[in-house]
């Protein structure tokens, strides 16, 4: 088969087309001719060599969700068949015309949305839905601050949260990022770069705080996330672009019975990830095929232009996600 490939760890340059084989699947798994898949950034950490696959992971194609069609099963997989159409959550392999996944990590993709929208969904989802609702425990009524709303885990979060009852606030870097933001169902964006957004949270609060913050920002952002939490609130975070060292006030934390949790997603075994889906398949899925969630997608690459995907991605510039175009492979 052919896949985009980690030459070696580098710019976006040493993404290359080779041959590899056609990857061998477990009898718990799928192989599934991949329509399409998203990028996202732990892609370009890999890339740059910053973040090495699990074991049993591609060690040099990355990609961690695909659309496509299942055209081989193993030989304990009962729910699905050769010919259905889904998206999955990976570990890693998407940028290929083939990939193998566990059963449980698959989702039929809804009759009204095509590879390219669906391959754009399961890494964002299966992510807001571990750490939002499981972790965070975010429950109707209550209010949720994301940083990054306009990226492809904020335009999820965002969506899915009003979706389940919340009030939603999130932060972005330019005046078109924040009114996307709002148009799609955030009652609240703040331009980061022109606001103190644990001020205007304060004010918009009337100085309560938020329940929760979905942060993948980390570094500075920590003291006023623990600032914006409201008493009993959840800080969650999903990276730490801005760096892992902080000062954090723990009289802040005590006094507000505040929760700081975190996560990662690929690691996790196959039973945790089956679990996260079902409660998606539930909860989501019909959103999805009823329009009520929509996938966001800024752009789709033909796959021998996955570099200049990932110059986008690190540019920050685009709104919701970037997808691959596989079929297009050569």
């Amino acid at each position: 088969m052919k896949a985009i490939v980690i030459t070696k760890p580098g710019g976006p340059e040493v993404l290359k087309t080779e041959e590899r084989p056609t990857p061998a699947y477990l009898s718990n798994e799928v192989l599934v001719k991949v329509a399409a898949a998203g990028i996202n950034r732990p892609d370009v950490s890999q890339r740059k060599g910053n973040y090495p696959p699990p074991p049993g992971a591609s060690p040099d194609i990355p990609g961690l969700e695909i659309g496509g069609t299942i055209i081989e099963t193993g030989a304990y997989v009962t729910r699905w068949k050769v010919g259905d159409k889904i998206c999955a959550l990976v570990t890693g392999g998407g940028y290929a015309e083939y990939c193998a996944v566990p059963d449980g990590q698959c989702l039929s993709i809804p009759d009204n949305l095509s590879f390219v929208e669906a391959a754009s969904l399961p890494e964002t989802f299966f992510t807001v839905w571990s750490n939002v609702f499981d972790r965070g425990h975010l429950k109707a009524g209550e209010t949720l601050l994301v940083h990054g709303g306009s990226s492809g885990i904020g335009v999820a979060a965002i969506q899915m949260a009003v979706a389940m009852g919340a009030t939603v606030y999130v932060t972005a870097g330019t005046d078109e990022k924040c009114r996307f933001c709002e148009g799609l169902g955030a009652a609240k964006a703040i331009n980061y770069k022109t606001e103190n957004f644990a001020e205007v949270i304060r004010q918009i609060t009337n100085s309560k705080g938020v329940d929760v913050i979905l942060d993948m920002i980390g570094g500075d952002y920590t003291a006023p996330n623990i600032k914006s939490l409201a008493f009993d609130g959840r800080l969650v975070l999903i990276n730490m672009m801005m760096g892992k060292d902080v000062q954090v006030d723990l009289s802040q934390v005590m006094t507000k019975r505040l929760t700081i949790t975190g996560s990662t997603l690929r690691a996790r075994d196959t039973t945790f990830k089956a679990a996260i889906a079902q409660n998606l398949e539930k909860h989501i899925w019909p959103l999805l095929a009823s329009g009520k969630i929509k996938p966001i997608i800024n752009v789709v690459f033909p796959a021998e232009k996955a570099a200049d995907a990932h110059k986008l991605m690190e540019s920050s510039e685009h709104i919701g996600k970037i997808v691959l175009d596989i079929e297009s492979i050569t």
